[in-house]
């Protein structure tokens, strides 16, 4: 396990970011996304490195007032929902700076993610805001999801794919709402609207997802389905998603295709903490020794591996994938 969390620790740069894969891949994933920060981070507070886990929160509060104008026009005028106008999911992990290209930036799930990790870490006494200045930003993101109507808002979703209701988008935001309101001012109405539209949209995904490996999202680390979604989600998923190397994310995915989907390998390690949490110790033990051998030589978590091989993409290590093994393993190395 030191390993791996070392690995981990490597992808964080000077500033507190993580790049999303290795600092020097050539793909675009040497940038940083808010989501995968938050999700990386998880791997430093389960290694319990709380100087590290604090710096990524701050840096990301730092992108938010480095470029809270936008976050006021979108509040003061949010229409027409323009995609160049949303916050932006991807940053240079160096300056800050927001990269322009055109990325399905509609995330509204990234943002639900900080606001419910903030809210969660400073229950357990991390600190991460440091004045009025970080206050002030918290209650404008809250702000921001209420002017974008983030409950019927049509979004790109974890997969910054089509425009849809995502259920795990709708899911994130609603837990966020819920961990940041002994923080800053969130109407309960708020609240409310997201959790309707998310108890109308489960079991599914979206309108044209049945089953999306991001509703994992809701049972970890959000915990926002109740034990019957819960149920129907891992069903689902477990039933037509999960593969031998990892899991597809849908049915259909074209991304990294080789004729049929390509298996992610961070479901293996999602769905261990999962069943750890839901005291299922066998299907934990199950899905850790399928996590550990999804990885290669190196001791590292790739993105995906290529359907039906032994072949994995360049995206590797994946940040994300190399904190979930950290968090399912906590305890038992």
């Amino acid at each position: 396990m030191r390993k791996i969390i070392q690995i981990l620790q490597r992808m964080q740069h000077k500033t507190g970011l993580f790049s999303a894969a290795a600092r020097d891949v050539k793909t675009g994933y040497n940038k940083a996304w808010i989501r995968d920060n938050v999700y990386a981070a998880l791997g430093l507070e389960a290694a319990r490195n709380k100087k590290a886990t604090i710096k990524t929160y701050r840096a990301l509060l730092q992108i938010f007032l480095k470029h809270e104008y936008k976050i006021d026009w979108m509040i003061k005028q949010p229409h027409p929902k323009a995609s160049f106008r949303y916050i932006h999911a991807r940053y240079d992990p160096a300056t800050m700076g927001e990269i322009y290209e055109e990325w399905g930036n509609k995330q509204n799930d990234a943002i639900g993610a900080v606001l419910f990790k903030i809210g969660d870490l400073e229950k357990k006494g991390f600190k991460i805001i440091r004045n009025d200045s970080d206050k002030r930003i918290l209650q404008k993101l809250v702000d921001y999801l209420a002017a974008i109507e983030y409950w019927q808002d049509k979004d790109n979703g974890i997969w910054e794919e089509n425009e849809e209701i995502h259920a795990s988008s709708v899911g994130a935001c609603v837990a966020g709402l819920k961990m940041i309101s002994s923080i800053v001012d969130v109407p309960q109405q708020l609240i409310k609207k997201g959790q309707l539209a998310l108890n109308t949209l489960l079991p599914r995904e979206s309108e044209t997802k049945e089953t999306d490996l991001a509703l994992l999202s809701l049972i970890y680390p959000y915990d926002v389905a109740d034990k019957k979604q819960k149920r129907e989600i891992l069903e689902n998923i477990e039933k037509k998603l999960v593969r031998k190397k990892g899991a597809i994310r849908y049915i259909g995915d074209k991304y990294y295709s080789n004729g049929k989907e390509a298996e992610w390998t961070f479901a293996f390690p999602w769905l261990a903490i999962i069943y750890k949490q839901l005291n299922c110790p066998e299907k934990y033990a199950h899905y850790m020794k399928k996590a550990y051998q999804s990885m290669n030589k190196k001791g590292e978590m790739p993105e995906l591996y290529y359907s039906g091989t032994n072949k994995h993409n360049e995206n590797t290590p994946l940040a994300w994938g190399q904190a979930m093994v950290i968090v399912a393993g906590e305890n038992n190395s």
